[in-house]
């Protein structure tokens, strides 16, 4: 059962797009050179480091993109499952995922994972497949929920349709009003803070890459419980297949 679109979800939407600049934040400067959540940007990584460019692992960016896959094909499944019982999947869906990131975390931790930019092969692996899953599935979840303008994992097309709406006739097929244009400014807003606090954190705080990547974790997981809590006893809007 979809999620009612409104201020809640976009909030819950805008807070998820900080968590992604956080989380990149950790797989860039501490797991990789690597991306776990923008793919894009991952799957050039891992066609630059196929031809032996220095500085970058195929395996770390393999490593990723597997387990993105696997996400989204887990993630895809589970929704629809719990949809198809007549129950809301969004809360839940955001509970794995925490799991997921908060596992993460935990083995980064237990590993000592804690010198950015030092890691050569070893358990950080495990460390990014397991946040490449929860956000191969935390994608299958914004697309389910179809907020305009914040799929939560990039921001390009919202920077560019905010962009777009600067120009003296904006083209009425982009959409234009305080409404879009708001939601695209929180979009290219929030992934912005959230690298930024990620990084901070990481360099300048020199917080372990375990307790930034459990900020994620903990705030994804009070997103899903709170929003499977209030939005229990109210009338959902109709799947997406009905």
């Amino acid at each position: 059962m979809k999620p009612r679109a409104g201020v809640g979800l976009t909030s819950i939407m805008v807070v998820l797009t900080v968590t992604t600049g956080m989380i990149e934040a950790v797989s860039f400067l501490v797991l990789g050179p690597v991306f776990t959540a923008v793919q894009t940007g991952n799957l050039l990584f891992l066609s630059f480091a196929l031809t032996g460019a220095a500085g970058l692992s195929p395996a770390a960016s393999g490593v990723s993109f597997a387990g993105f896959v696997v996400g989204a094909v887990l993630g895809s499944r589970f929704e629809s499952g719990v949809d198809a019982h007549g129950c809301r999947w969004f809360g839940p869906a955001l509970i794995v995922e925490a799991v997921l990131l908060g596992l993460g975390g935990l083995v980064a931790w237990r590993t000592g994972l804690d010198t950015p930019g030092a890691l050569a092969d070893g358990p950080h692996h495990v460390v990014i497949a397991l946040v490449a899953v929860a956000m191969g599935m935390r994608n299958i979840t914004t697309l389910r929920a179809r907020v305009p303008d914040l799929p939560t994992t990039v921001s390009t097309r919202a920077l560019t349709a905010l962009l777009g709406g600067l120009a003296p006739h904006p083209d009425a097929r982009i959409g234009s009003g305080p409404a879009d244009e708001g939601r695209r400014l929180a979009s290219v807003g929030a992934m912005f803070a959230g690298g930024l606090l990620g990084a901070w954190l990481l360099v300048r705080a020199e917080v372990r890459p375990a307790l930034v990547l459990l900020i994620p974790a903990t705030l994804v997981l009070a997103l899903g419980a709170g929003s499977w809590v209030l939005l229990r006893g109210r009338a959902p809007e109709p799947s997406e297949s009905g």
